[in-house]
């Protein structure tokens, strides 16, 4: 078939490179100039399984308040008129149950597990390279209290079968010795030993070019205007060059894709919650980070990317906004220096900003939609670079007729009939 996909995200990359090699002839649209320019770019760097969870849980709302009084605060709300962000705060409040939490959680481990079998599969088959490491994420709990909280999760990592180790002050020295200086600064950890971490512009960047060998054409610098709908079927793609013509279309837009989406009437709970990152330059390789750190308290990943640090986090509401505010920025630098000192160099930082696709259950929606050629793969919010490599062969064999490996319950959009259809 020929298939459209409309996105060169993480997510649109891998979705095209493994309908190429299912055969079909494929186009990718994106307005931006090459392949991961936005969401994907300088994103946490995290390929965490393990750590796949959803934001709304029990405790949450007061869990919210509080970030809103820190000074280092994760959470970031910037009022303005915006029903959307509204409607999807208030459902998202509606999921913050323990039923709800483990339900979610189920479904979020469920994808991410399938796709980091399917990133060590892509891997060994190509030998892409992305500043790859595969030596787990460390959970830090700054407090005992936290270190205590964490039965919950430990039972999903359990029925998912995913490996798992609870380590205290030593063993968190043992899994990251550069936290030997800061040792006072934290209870102990939660060690994902099956996490992995790397540059997911790297790997977007480098799997777009050997889509373009698998037959793949990326149309860079065009901007997507509308779908076009006739006979109860997506009937092209207009664009501000022309209109596009597909048997399929695929939808990786991120939180750009309910606005494509809307004027045909398909609403999905997605969206954009801004996250930021800095980029540090390694001066003391033995005081950086061995992998990934996620400091529990302030909601920051810190991992190392070759001879780079990345740092990344915050949640910020405040819809389509690309303003990038040094207060983040602050919060970030006291992280990495407060726990990696000697790390890096936290004044030559390249300082970033994202929109991070959200529903409010945390899990993406992917697969088909009520019209016969139309399919999205969007919502995956802090976790498109865990769950990309699966998300793409999922979608490879939704499209192809094939039944994915993976049960597709609760994934869907399926799940939102009735709210937002």
């Amino acid at each position: 078939m020929k298939v459209v996909v409309l996105g060169s995200g993480v997510i649109g990359v891998t979705a095209a490179y493994q309908l190429a090699v299912a055969g079909h002839e494929v186009t990718v649209v994106d307005r931006q100039p090459a392949a991961a320019l936005e969401t994907s770019y300088g994103n946490a760097g995290e390929v965490s399984p393990g750590y796949s969870a959803p934001w709304a849980g029990p405790g949450v709302p007061v869990k919210a308040i509080k970030w809103l009084l820190m000074h280092h605060r994760p959470l970031v709300v910037r009022p303005h008129l915006d029903l959307g962000m509204v409607r999807w705060g208030m459902s998202m409040l509606r999921n913050c149950t323990a039923a709800r939490y483990e339900v979610n959680k189920g479904r979020m481990v469920r994808l991410a597990e399938y796709s980091r079998k399917c990133l060590e599969e892509l891997r060994d088959q190509t030998g892409i390279q992305y500043d790859q490491r595969t030596q787990g994420t460390l959970q830090l709990f700054r407090t005992q209290a936290q270190l205590d909280h964490t039965g919950a999760d430990i039972a999903v990592l359990k029925r998912s079968g995913v490996q798992f180790e609870l380590l205290d002050r030593d063993g968190c020295v043992r899994q990251e010795p550069a936290l030997a200086g800061v040792r006072d600064k934290f209870a102990g950890g939660l060690l994902l030993p099956g996490d992995e971490t790397g540059d997911c512009f790297k790997f977007t960047q480098n799997l777009a070019a050997m889509a373009v060998m698998q037959g793949v054409q990326f149309r860079y610098g065009t901007r997507i205007q509308r779908l076009r709908f006739a006979a109860q079927q997506v009937d092209g793609v207009v664009t501000d060059v022309g209109t596009l013509k597909a048997d399929a279309y695929l939808v990786a837009l991120g939180s750009y894709s309910p606005l494509l989406l809307a004027p045909l009437r398909i609403r999905i709970p997605v969206y954009p919650v801004k996250g930021y990152s800095i980029t540090v330059p390694i001066t003391d390789a033995t005081g950086a980070p061995e992998s990934t750190v996620m400091d529990e308290t302030h909601k920051v990943a810190v991992t190392r990317l070759g001879d780079r640090i990345r740092v990344g986090g915050t949640a910020e509401l405040a819809g389509y906004t690309l303003k990038l505010h040094q207060a983040r920025r602050d919060t970030l630098e006291h992280v990495v220096t407060d726990l990696f000192p000697r790390g890096g160099d936290a004044r030559r930082a390249e300082f970033w900003c994202g929109l991070r696709p959200m529903t409010p259950d945390g899990t993406p929606v992917i697969g088909a939609t009520r019209l016969p050629n139309l399919y999205l793969a969007t919502g995956h919010g802090t976790l498109g670079w865990t769950m990309a490599a699966g998300t793409g062969r999922v979608m490879a064999d939704v499209i192809s007729g094939r039944k994915p490996a993976i049960d597709m319950n609760g994934l869907t959009i399926d799940r939102y009939a009735g709210a937002y259809r």
